[in-house]
């Protein structure tokens, strides 16, 4: 999912799955312009002047999402979350989830709908900047769960399945401060083929 080079101790900005204004108007070309280009670019220049001669020289984003503190964790978490969740896209999207992820998630919330309802109502509620996130727990099972600022599932040891970014810079050039609108319109996007193979 990422690209790394160790002997130079850099990250680099992943190339979108698709072209940038190909997930319109759900999300604007020029949101992705913004959103990849200005601030998922920040993040990763951030972090490659932040680990040269500290101890995450060598590390790969998980591990030191897992480890770090301060502005290392959240500009390695950023990179993180903003890669799965470009990643977790495809243009037309697709409507439904197939499969044992199906299953799962009637097995969890009773049907897709109600499913797509929790975690929306999680998505459109969380306060300040962050992230909603469908995870698998410890115990194998599906959980909504909300995360502030570059807050990542990976740090309670959980599994990161589909993820909706709720900072503004997200959706405010396309939906304003509309957060809801842009939340249902956010289903319309999703590569399920892509999320159930994170199950």
């Amino acid at each position: 999912m990422f690209n790394q080079n160790h002997f130079a101790m850099t990250f680099t900005l992943p190339e979108l799955p698709y072209k940038a204004d190909s997930l319109s108007p759900v999300i604007s070309a020029e949101t992705i312009d913004y959103h990849y280009g200005k601030h998922h670019l920040a993040y990763v220049n951030n972090l490659n002047g932040l680990i040269p001669g500290s101890q995450f020289e060598k590390s790969d984003l998980e591990d030191i999402i897992r480890r770090a503190e301060g502005p290392v964790f959240n500009n390695a978490a950023q990179i993180w979350n903003h890669t799965f969740y470009f990643e977790g896209f495809i243009p037309g999207g697709r409507k439904l989830p197939s499969g044992k992820l199906a299953d799962a998630i009637d097995s969890r919330f009773g049907s897709f709908e109600s499913f797509r309802e929790h975690f929306s109502k999680a998505a459109v509620s969380l306060f300040g900047s962050g992230w909603t996130w469908l995870i698998r727990d410890h115990d194998c099972q599906l959980q909504i769960i909300q995360e502030s600022n570059a807050g990542n599932p990976l740090r309670k040891g959980f599994k990161p399945i589909l993820t909706c970014d709720v900072w503004e810079h997200a959706y405010y050039i396309d939906y304003r401060n509309r957060r809801a609108d842009y939340v249902k319109a956010f289903w319309e996007i999703i590569d399920w083929e892509k999320v159930a193979s994170r199950f």
